[in-house]
């Protein structure tokens, strides 16, 4: 559930402080989706798509506008230069009036690209920004720039950015144009041009190029901008009485509390222009739409709120392709643009509902759908799979929430003739078809993103049945408790945590079901379940505090550290800093533990993955080395990247500013080296296994082990594993060099080189590469040939999170010792069964196989004992009632384990006469309890159940259960209580039968 929640910070990436995409309503939904409409009749028609009673328009009337696509998109790759067009040219070209949302996107690029822009490509749905969980805004990947941090490589950039945004999921398919997934049309200005251009060429790109109304067009400006009212009115000639000016809330940017800031200017289109100007309101959403937004940077926010001008300002403006698809396209709602209809039609089609002729709450329906799995896709194909946190979570619950509507909706299976079938796959593969202009990479990941659709709805169908029946129960227990008490229907937030722990359910699907039945949630109760959970989690981590205390004038005085380890493993270096107790000190002496700060370090600090190096520090006399004076055991980097390395003062005593040689552990160095090295060669070789879509999610290089987490869905075959360790063995012994160079960051990424995930990269990067084979984004140490890492073997692979796995590898050193312990442990077992080691398999499993007919027989012994034990205990079963009477017997079986307690009990009820009830118990061992209840037919309809009846005598001796109305078991782990819930199954049991005996 937190995964769906976007920092206040992101949400200022708009403007205002609140999303680009407010809430709206809409009164009117169209029959069936137009693209234009006529002016008077066909033959005036701009275009005639629209006209449903033009000749060749068929009900299909997508293929019409597919009919229009007449110059394919293409994304321009953003290493290549755009030639700006010149007006003249433009004037020469033929007019494209083509509203397809294909053509709007394509337009809108075109037409900036002529006016000096570089076309950039859309950014990943998965920022590199940290403090963002998703790309929200087409300015995102732009943010570094905008906030000074990094020098900027072009003066204008347009883009056509894919944006995902779910603070509003609840609205989808409610408003006309609330959407989790669109596209941001945007130009940005560098310190380039400024508020005179961005105004004039969003309002020829709106009225020239889109031949919008200008009549139709009102304009947003914040309140005390001038300037910006001026230019649209006295230059561009819009009536005072169509600009609004509006408060910070809605009309002024801030990067957050501090920084770049600026106003904001909006266009909006009016869809009633007749209502007139009197007591309008731009937020009125059954009138108005705001489709673009201008933002213009030109404040630096300071500490006390004071605003100062930017040495450089810059324009990021931001134009929604669905939206503007809508008012082209002549559409009540962003749903029934060609950019999504053809996905709810494909949904419409496996409902076998039309959707033309639904109920708006049907309508409703496929628009969710419709939304939600072009989202999703576009999510797989970035590489963020289903879990239970962070982004994952958000794919969950869009993939779940579309399940439930489908259902709901009567899609059954994949309509294929398999009503055990997925049928999102083939909603899909629409939302694929549509991707080209998009996303070109989507299609080339079909098979993946089809497979993971798949296998997560097939996962929570499995678990959707007996999650709604339980929901079901416990809202209908929820009704009747309020009608008791007198207090509002309300589920418990340990119930809705129930739900969603053990049964997939997304708190957000409870909450629709609830509100459907007239119950509410208790949502803190589940926010407290749920944290509760995370500190359990979390409790197994073990946290790195790099700060310490009074350290402040040491960080200021001490300059980044000058690392040597690539190419040496020793150097001189002077004690820059010596930190005691979280304190700077100038001196530390014998006996103590201490963090080194140094001028310059041949040891690597702990990045990447890879652990820091061990080593020593000696005391230096000229050219001489003096006693060991500190042991190193570990190397952070801090305060930037300054490095801190800790250790123990083994002898003497160390002093600020004397000089050290410093020399790394050379063995441990290597074998850090080598499991860094079979890391890179392990991703390659599962790209190669098991797809190129799967990336890396983390990964540990110590001395003694390598360990590496990657996306994927299900664990790896044995034949899998086997092949990834041939291929890496393969490599190694091909005996390659590697080749590490540093290059810009935008050459390492146009060659291929993968970035690991999560990790921050300077202009300049360091790339490592294996001829041939991997080629990766690193900063960490490496062998110079693949022979040094002599042999890999992969000791583990396991799940860790929903759609992720763990490998555990070793490699060099490591993997002899491996080997070595290995072949003594076989020796052992050889010598033990007194078998070759081939013969090892055979015979344990003829061991297992009698030891399994050994503990059969001992279960049947075991179960005939306990039926003897219970045959003289028939005696002691007492009756209740006169006429009808009801047997009951209440007993302890001592130590009898389970099975032979469950024998005893079924014995009993059946000899006993009927109607009965037996209640048995046992202490199979220390700290463990069993509890039988066994009630006969007639028992049953009587109204007593033996699954509800043994939970609370197994809560005396904690523990729990349940079962059959007829037969239920449970155990606990306090058998010092067994006899006073025995003593209370007997008072409760003679209490309630009391009662229906006659």
């Amino acid at each position: 559930m937190d995964g769906l929640k976007l920092s206040a910070d992101s949400l200022l990436y708009s403007h205002g402080g609140k999303p680009l995409i407010p809430l709206v309503t809409t009164s009117h939904l169209i029959s069936k989706p137009r693209f234009l409409k006529p002016t008077t009749n066909c033959n005036n028609f701009t275009l005639t798509i629209g006209c449903r009673s033009c000749a060749g328009v068929r009900a299909g009337i997508f293929q019409d506008v597919k009919g229009l696509r007449t110059e394919r998109f293409r994304r321009t790759n953003a290493s290549a230069s755009i030639q700006p067009v010149t007006t003249e040219v433009m004037e020469d070209k033929p007019k494209d009036l083509s509203v397809s949302g294909d053509s709007i996107r394509r337009r809108f690029l075109e037409f900036y690209a002529s006016r000096g822009h570089k076309i950039l490509p859309s950014s990943s749905l998965v920022p590199d920004d940290p403090t963002v969980l998703l790309t929200i805004a087409g300015m995102l990947q732009f943010k570094p720039i905008f906030l000074g941090k990094v020098p900027r490589q072009v003066a204008r950039a347009t883009t056509s950015q894919k944006c995902i945004r779910t603070n509003d999921v609840e609205n989808v398919g409610k408003t006309s144009r609330h959407q989790t997934f669109f596209e941001m049309l945007g130009n940005f200005s560098f310190g380039d041009y400024f508020k005179r251009e961005a105004i004039n060429w969003a309002w020829e790109l709106s009225t020239k190029e889109f031949m919008l109304p200008p009549e139709n067009l009102w304009i947003s400006v914040f309140e005390d901008d001038d300037e910006t009212f001026s230019i649209w009115h006295d230059e561009l000639g819009v009536p005072a009485e169509r600009i609004k000016r509006m408060g910070a809330e809605d009309n002024f940017w801030t990067s957050g509390v501090t920084g770049p800031c600026g106003p904001c200017s909006e266009i909006y289109y009016d869809f009633h222009p007749q209502r007139g100007y009197s007591d309008t309101d731009l937020n009125d959403d059954s009138r108005f739409i705001e489709f673009y937004n201008l933002v213009f940077m030109q404040y630096n926010k300071k500490d006390d709120g004071s605003l100062e001008p930017l040495k450089q300002m810059n324009i990021d403006t931001g134009l929604g392709l669905e939206r503007v698809a809508r008012i082209l396209q002549k559409v009540d709602n962003n749903y029934e643009t060609d950019l999504i209809y053809p996905i709810m039609e494909k949904a419409s089609e496996l409902a076998m509902i039309s959707y033309t002729e639904a109920e708006e709450h049907i309508k409703t329906n496929f628009k969710i759908i419709g939304d939600h799995v072009r989202a999703v896709v576009y999510l797989l194909s970035d590489g963020v799979f289903p879990s239970n946190i962070g982004r994952g979570y958000v794919v969950r619950r869009l993939i779940r929430r579309t399940v439930r509507i489908g259902r709901l909706l009567g899609i059954k299976g994949d309509c294929n003739g398999n009503i055990e079938g997925a049928f999102l796959p083939a909603i899909a593969e629409k939302v694929i078809e549509l991707s080209t202009q998009i996303d070109s990479d989507v299609k080339s990941r079909a098979p993946r993103i089809l497979d993971e659709l798949k296998r997560e709805e097939l996962r929570f169908v499995q678990t959707l049945e007996r999650g709604e029946k339980l929901l079901d129960q416990l809202l209908t227990e929820a009704l009747l408790s309020s009608k008791e008490d007198g207090n509002s229907p309300c589920l418990s937030g340990k119930n809705a945590f129930l739900l969603y722990d053990t049964f997939g359910f997304p708190v957000e699907i409870t909450v629709e079901v609830a509100e459907e039945r007239g119950v509410s949630i208790d949502l803190n109760g589940f926010d407290i379940e749920m944290e509760n959970q995370r500190r359990q989690s979390q409790a197994a981590h073990n946290t790195v505090k790099l700060a310490v205390g009074d350290t402040s004038e040491l960080t200021e005085s001490v300059s980044d550290t000058e690392f040597l380890g690539y190419n040496t493993l020793s150097a001189k270096a002077i004690i820059k800093g010596l930190i005691f107790e979280g304190s700077s000190v100038n001196e530390v002496s014998e006996g103590n533990d201490v963090e080194i700060l140094l001028d310059r370090t041949p040891f690597y600090a702990e990045s990447g993955g890879q652990i820091g190096d061990h080593g020593s520090l000696y005391l230096t006399q000229g050219e001489s080395k003096q006693k060991t004076v500190v042991k190193i055991n570990d190397v952070k980097k801090s305060f930037g990247n300054i490095f801190v390395h800790k250790g123990k003062v083994m002898e003497g005593a160390i002093e600020v500013g004397k000089q050290v040689e410093a020399e790394v552990d050379a063995k441990l160095r290597q074998r850090a080296k080598v499991h860094h090295t079979a890391t890179h060669l392990l991703q390659a070789a599962l790209k190669s296994v098991i797809g190129q879509e799967t990336s890396q999610a983390g990964s540990l290089v110590a001395f003694e082990r390598l360990r590496f987490d990657f996306n994927f869905d299900r664990p790896l075959q044995d034949s899998q594993i086997t092949e990834v360790e041939e291929l890496i063995n393969g490599w190694i012994g091909n005996a390659t060099n590697l080749d590490t160079k540093v290059m810009a960051l935008t050459d390492a990424k146009n060659a291929g080189a993968i970035a690991m995930f999560g990790e921050k990269y300077g202009e300049e990067v360091r790339v490592v590469e294996v001829p041939g084979v991997s080629m990766e984004l690193c900063g960490g140490t490496h062998v110079n040939n693949t022979s040094e890492i002599r042999g890999f073997k992969i000791i583990s692979e396991q799940g860790i999170a929903s759609g992720v796995r763990r490998i555990e590898a070793v490699a060099g050193e490591a993997y002899i010792d491996y080997m070595n312990v290995r072949d003594s442990y076989m020796k052992h077992l050889c010598s033990t069964l007194k078998v070759k080691p081939e013969d090892v398999t055979t015979r344990v499993e003829s061991l297992m196989e009698d030891l399994r007919m050994a503990r059969n027989e001992v279960s049947a012994v075991r179960s005939k004992a306990a039926v003897y034990k219970a045959a003289t205990l028939v005696t002691k079963a007492f009756s209740i009632g006169t006429s009808t009477k009801i047997r009951v017997l209440v007993e302890n079986m001592d130590d009898l384990d389970a099975d032979s307690l469950k024998s005893a009990a079924e014995y009993l009820v059946d000899t006993l006469e009927d109607p009965a009830a037996v209640i048995l118990g046992s202490s199979p061992g220390e700290g463990k309890v069993s509890l039988v209840a066994a009630f006969s037919t007639g028992a049953v309809k009587l109204g007593i159940q033996a699954g509800k009846f043994i939970g609370p005598v197994a809560k005396l001796c904690g523990g729990g259960g349940g079962g059959r109305p007829n037969f239920a078991q449970a155990g606990g782990k306090k058998p010092e209580n067994l006899s006073d819930a025995l003593e209370k199954a007997k008072t409760d049991l003679v209490a309630v039968l009391s009662e229906k005996a006659v």
